[in-house]
This record gives structure tokens, sequence and C-alpha cells, in this order.
């Protein structure tokens, strides 16, 4: 571990919290335009989390130290797994140190957190929205490994910056396994973010919310910590599909300056295609009533099992 990794880290890991409230807002932007709107602006989250932080808290008198502390526990995940997925550059010391399992670890611990803070108050809303998001978590971790496991046969490792690195330098060529594992990574993506079809992250009816239901009870700076958590969460997830299906234009471990430089209008271009992909499924699709999600995630963790049988039985 050289003393440049050692800049890198903090400076990607603080680059990736910067801009996460930025995708969110391209996504709001572009699903705005999709529907004939003016849309709030690119710059509307990073006004609502300023707002919040000058706000004072309002905390329930029942509230344990647990409720207090899910939102800096769920921001600090969400910033720890910025530093394990290579976004820029696969030489991260996280990224070298830590694999894909336990990137899905750190998503879990996250949900177990957050499902606890809604539920310490004893609210009806915070114990239905923490079962829904756990029944979600339950049903999205298996077809999220399966994706992670059909990577790591291609390039023979479960560390992510071998699964890029192999991906990258191999020949361009259609692989039908991953094929298969992209569009299950993309329900989850969906699902895990509470996006449409699956929930609807501005809504605040009873019957239908999964995530919002489960920090309803938290308001001003714990509001925010957990919005910026949410859209870190979001850019986490994809970095994640740019780096397994997208994997060009990353500074290999041994980059130069000149790589990192590069690497970051690439990672921008990326997104701004992810961005305007996601809001045009939002906007084509309408959110599904809530039993039809364990067959959503059931059909991702099929397509994830299909991929990874495809590389067992045919070599790609």
């Amino acid at each position: 571990m050289n003393t440049r990794s050692l800049i890198l880290e903090p400076l990607t890991i603080a680059f990736a919290i910067g801009i996460a409230p930025l995708l969110t807002g391209w996504v709001n932007q572009c699903r705005a335009w999709l529907q004939g709107r003016r849309g709030p602006g690119l710059l509307q989250p990073y006004r609502v989390i300023r707002k919040l932080f000058h706000k004072d808290a309002v905390i329930a008198a029942s509230a344990s130290p647990l409720f207090r502390l899910v939102p800096y526990v769920e921001f600090a995940s969400m910033a720890l797994a910025a530093g394990i997925i290579p976004s820029l550059w696969t030489g991260l010391p996280f990224a070298t140190a830590a694999d894909t399992i336990a990137l899905v670890g750190l998503f879990a611990m996250a949900r177990m957190f957050l499902a606890l803070g809604a539920m310490d108050i004893g609210t009806a809303f915070g114990s239905m929205g923490a079962r829904r998001e756990m029944l979600v978590g339950f049903l999205a971790e298996p077809a999220l490994l399966m994706v992670f496991f059909t990577a790591s046969l291609i390039s023979q490792s479960t560390s992510f910056p071998t699964i890029v690195n192999a991906l990258a330098h191999d020949r361009l060529s259609i692989y039908p396994s991953l094929a298969f594992a992209s569009v299950s990574f993309l329900m989850v993506l969906l699902a895990e973010n509470a996006r449409i079809p699956v929930d609807n992250p501005s809504t605040h009816l009873e019957l239908t919310m999964i995530h919002e239901a489960t920090v309803l009870e938290y308001s001003a700076r714990h509001l925010a910590l957990i919005e910026w958590s949410s859209s870190l969460k979001l850019l986490n997830y994809v970095c994640i599909g740019l780096a397994l299906f997208v994997p060009w234009g990353l500074a290999q471990g041994s980059g130069t300056p000149l790589d990192l430089l590069w690497a970051v209008p690439a990672l921008f271009l990326k997104l701004l295609v992810a961005g305007l992909g996601l809001a045009g499924i939002e906007t084509i699709n309408a959110k599904m009533r809530l039993f039809r999600v364990p067959e959503f995630l059931a059909t991702a963790f099929l397509l994830a099992v299909l991929g990874l049988l495809v590389h067992l039985l045919l070599g790609y």
C-alpha cells in the first residue's frame, strides 16, 4: 500500500459522497422531462439536505440511543461501500482488502440498523416499513450474490478489482451469463433503492410505501443523513453495475495521474446515461402491488442463477 493509495482513498470516498445527491437530482430531472414537467432542478437534493441540517431535530420521548445512532451507521456504511466499489480506480486499499461478499454484508448491516431504528419507537408505520424493508432485502440479497458469483467465476476471484480488471482486459464479446446477470442486477437495483416499480420514493401512502415508512419519525440532521445515504446507496449500486458490465474507462491499479483524470469524465458520462435509463424505466412502468414484489425478486434470482448455470455449462 503506497502513499498515493492512502491519499486517493479518502478523496474517492469524498468524491462519491459529494456527487451522490447530484445523481438523484439528475434522475428526478430526467423523469420530469420524460413526463412533460419542468422538474425541481439538479441541485434540489443539495438544497433539501442543507435545509434539514439547519432544522432542530424532533425525537420521540420513547426513542432509545439506537434511534439516534442509525443515521450515522447508515451513512458510514454507504461511505465505506463507496471506498470498496471501484468507481474511478481499481487500486484503492479498501477495494483490495474487501471483496464482493463483504460489500453485500455492508448493505445488509445498513438495512438491519434502519429496520431496528424504524421499530425502536414502536409506531405502526415504522414496524410496517421495517418488515417490508427486510422482506425486500431477504429476497434481493441472494440475487445480488448470484450476480457477483457469476462475475467471480469469469475472473476466478471475488475481489472487485480483480473482477473489473479481468472483464476490462478481456476481448470484446458478449457473455450470455453476464447478459442474464445484468438484467437480474437491474431488478435488484430497483428494489434495493426503493424505485418504481417496486417502491415509489416520493409517496407517503400507507398501503404502498416501503422505505419511506422506515424514516417517517426522523427529522432535521438525522433525516438529512438518511436522505444523503439513500442517494449514496443509489450511486453505489449504479457504480457496481458500471464496474461489472461497463468496466471500460476505469483507471487501473498502477494507473498514471492522467488515467485518473480521464476516469472522472468517463464516470460522469456513464452516470448520465445510467440516470436517463433509470428515469425511463420509472416513467414507462407503474408501481406494482406489494404482494407482487416477491415474484419480481424471485425472477431476478432465477435470472442470476440461470446466468451462473450458463457459465458453468457453456464456459462463457
